[in-house]
């Protein structure tokens, strides 16, 4: 198993093309060595894999010499929404929520995404409300590829457990990683639906305002302990019952008993609002 480490970071600068006059992202990531450089083209490998509209696609790449160091730049669509979590912050100090309708739709927009990546073998591994664009249609557009890897991950022995266990603690954003990668036993398959925890946190902040571990981290306490024990919705008549079993299911604790994501898309149809003018008849 071989697992590399994140220790580049990286600026985003807005662009204009020359030949086209459109708005791209730079992103620019400062690499110190060969395994910093390695990681950068595996982000850009990444993003080569899909063509998807939920996936943010990679124009262009290069690896440039700064002095001693290089840095790799990954050329990016522009895309003028902004984070979610920009708008989830906007919302909250409005004292607004998100109504339901939009949850769903964005949600859709990630799952879809999230799909996509599954279906080839992958996982994200690093889902949060700073990792997902949205345009201006509310079109959800999962970015930051850095992290992704293999889906299926067979540890056979406590080494090849504490080497996942130390990648996750660097890779995958503490408020928002699965159960199973804290503390990994010795014999598992860790497999995607790490992301489908994750996505639980996303939705959870897209109703709520703040992940649920968010506050835990900010005050310093155990993530770790935390995220063993089931987490309790707040008593909110804002979203349905439907939604909140929904988001129940992919926040559960072990990772056997938590859904795929078809499951989840499977069920978002039947959550979807009916079209205008249109009648349904609950049965």
């Amino acid at each position: 198993l071989h697992f590399a480490p994140r220790r580049g970071f990286s600026y985003v600068d807005l662009v204009e093309g020359l030949r086209d006059g459109r708005l791209y992202a730079l992103k620019r990531i400062v690499c110190h060595d060969k395994e910093d450089r390695h990681a950068a083209l595996h982000e850009a490998d990444m993003h080569g894999l899909f063509e998807h509209p939920n996936i943010l696609r990679l124009e262009a790449h290069c690896l440039v010499e700064k002095g001693a160091k290089h840095e790799a730049w990954l050329l990016l669509p522009y895309v003028q929404g902004g984070t979610l979590w920009s708008e989830v912050e906007a919302l909250r100090e409005r004292g607004a929520s998100m109504p339901e309708r939009r949850v769903l739709r964005i949600l859709q927009g990630i799952c879809r995404g999230l799909h996509a990546i599954h279906s080839k073998g992958y996982a994200h591994r690093d889902l949060k409300p700073t990792n997902v664009l949205l345009d201006e249609d509310d079109r959800a557009v999962l970015m930051d590829l850095g992290s992704m890897n293999q889906a299926r991950i067979e540890v056979n022995s406590s080494r090849e457990a504490m080497a996942v266990q130390d990648w996750a603690a660097q890779r995958c954003t503490i408020s928002y990683r699965a159960p199973e990668l804290f503390s990994v036993p010795s014999q598992c398959v860790i497999d995607e639906r790490t992301d489908v925890w994750s996505l639980g946190c996303v939705l959870y902040c897209m109703m709520f305002g703040e992940g649920p571990f968010d506050v835990i981290f900010q005050k310093g306490d155990s993530v770790a302990l935390a995220v063993q024990s089931p987490v309790t919705l707040p008593p909110d008549s804002r979203y349905s019952a439907a939604l909140r079993r929904l988001l129940s299911s992919m926040l559960t604790v072990d990772p056997q008993q938590r859904p795929h994501i078809s499951d989840i898309l499977e069920q978002l149809e039947g959550l979807e609002p009916a079209p205008a003018g249109q009648d349904t008849t609950q049965i």
